[in-house]
């Protein structure tokens, strides 16, 4: 086992896996920005290292200033976290050349299933059905080179071939960023080169591929856990449809699809990350309509900010795992030992202002008092007079509900978010405690547009 362990990462998720090192007696080492020399995950760690100024190319994203600070410290594996880095193959490969640990998928998995691309050819092999996209049709070409537009002549091609709606879509990375809809002709020569360019600066490739959009169908996602000897399993799947610009901010597990599609999904989640050779904490994600249709979006090769609603219903601590299957551990788990009881519900309490178009709120938390009581968790790294910078993303906390029905499961959530205070900026507080009474909601009937049916998207 690891003696110690660097976070590259900070805020509430760099708090979450120094604690899970501290109850495994591994020493941490935090890193952390000039703007966050206060927080936490500072505080908590048992040696820190300030690796640069705010801004993130200069800190967080800084990969010889984190790989010196490994060196420096003796630490001999790194956890990334749930940001950018985690999906980093060259960072993971650094890594490896470095002799340090990364507590991740392998460098192969980060590299082909971090590619949307090549990620829907992975898992089309194990007859995953795939979103409908368009091909080139050019000689010279890699596989997944042919279903990438490199000019907007190709996306009209492609669009009208397949058909409209379509989603513009960045081949690299992910957190919702590089994502555009287009409806016509004219909204995809518009958006095109908007998505291209954003991917470019968040991702540093502008490669793009067009694929139909699926309206009215909800997010799904598979928790998947993989160790080094070949050994797979899932831990059943989470809801994530009611987001924004496709940004998360309400999960639950699980969900209300059919059993029997979530059984077939199940089945060929494992068939596919058995056929990559799938090692560590990732999810795979779908959409799922009401008539039980799906269609594999894309592959996260991290541990997603939602994997605490997994933990909740499954019993199971998915950082630890991460932790020993990187060690070289083998799972001791069988799919079919994996228990889910209960139902759990996450609300992404954020810095920002649901009135305004959800615009972020940095400033000073001037009161800060969490809710508890039976069924309630709260993953945060804040706390009375941190100062929220304006420099990252605007999660304050993670609060969790758990219960033995989804009823009790939302009806603990009404009475945390009733408890929770936080003054000083404007939070997301108001939003959840709306979306816990809407009758949709109630009745499951959610789809990833149902924040734009609220009418504040």
């Amino acid at each position: 086992m690891f003696k110690k362990v660097l976070i590259a990462n900070r805020g509430e998720i760099a708090l979450r896996v120094i604690r899970a090192c501290r109850e495994m007696g591994i020493r941490t080492v935090a890193v952390f920005s000039q703007a966050d020399a206060d927080s936490l995950h500072v505080r908590h760690a048992d040696e820190s290292v300030c690796i640069g100024p705010a801004p993130s190319p200069k800190s967080y994203l800084n990969v010889p200033s984190i790989i010196a600070a490994a060196e420096v410290t003796n630490a001999d594996a790194i956890h990334p976290g749930t940001g950018f880095l985690a999906e980093s193959a060259h960072f993971a490969e650094v890594c490896r050349e470095c002799k340090i640990a990364f507590i991740g998928p392998s460098v192969e998995n980060i590299a082909t299933m971090g590619d949307k691309v090549q990620a829907r050819q992975s898992v089309g092999k194990a007859g995953i059905p795939l979103v409908p996209s368009g091909r080139r049709r050019r000689r010279g070409l890699r596989s997944h080179q042919h279903e990438l537009a490199d000019t907007e002549d190709e996306a009209l091609a492609i669009a009208r071939e397949i058909g409209y709606p379509v989603m513009i879509k960045a081949a690299a990375g992910g957190g919702g960023r590089g994502i555009r809809a287009a409806h016509n002709d004219v909204s995809l020569v518009a958006l095109f080169r908007t998505t291209r360019a954003e991917a470019k600066a968040a991702f540093g490739r502008e490669d793009v591929y067009i694929e139909k959009l699926v309206q009215d169908a909800r997010h799904i996602e598979f928790q998947v856990m993989g160790d080094q000897h070949g050994n797979i399993i899932h831990f059943g799947e989470r809801d994530c449809s009611i987001q924004r610009k496709h940004q998360k901010l309400v999960e639950e597990t699980p969900s209300n699809i059919d059993p029997k599609v979530r059984d077939e999904i199940g089945r060929l989640v494992l068939r596919a990350a058995r056929a990559i050779h799938y090692e560590n904490a990732g999810t795979m994600e779908f959409l799922v309509t009401d008539d039980g249709e799906f269609y594999f979006l894309e592959m996260n090769t991290r541990i997603q900010v939602e994997h605490t609603i997994t933990e909740q219903v499954c019993g199971e601590d998915l950082v630890k795992w991460q932790i020993r299957v990187a060690a070289g551990e083998r799972l001791t788990l069988e799919q079919k030992n994996v228990t889910l009881k209960g139902h759990a519900i996450q609300c992404r309490i954020n810095a920002e202002d649901p009135d305004k178009g959800f615009m972020p709120t940095p400033g000073r938390i001037v009161t800060y008092q969490t809710p508890g009581g039976p069924g309630v968790r709260i993953d945060s790294h804040a706390f009375a007079g941190y100062l929220i910078p304006p420099y990252y993303d605007s999660l304050i906390s993670k609060l969790v509900t758990f219960g033995a029905t989804r009823e009790e499961a939302i009806a603990r959530m009404r009475r945390a978010l009733d408890e929770y205070t936080i003054a000083g900026v404007k939070t997301t507080i108001p939003f959840h405690r709306r979306v816990m009474d809407d009758t949709d909601f109630l009745a499951g009937c959610v789809h990833t547009s149902f924040v734009e049916r609220l009418g504040i998207a």
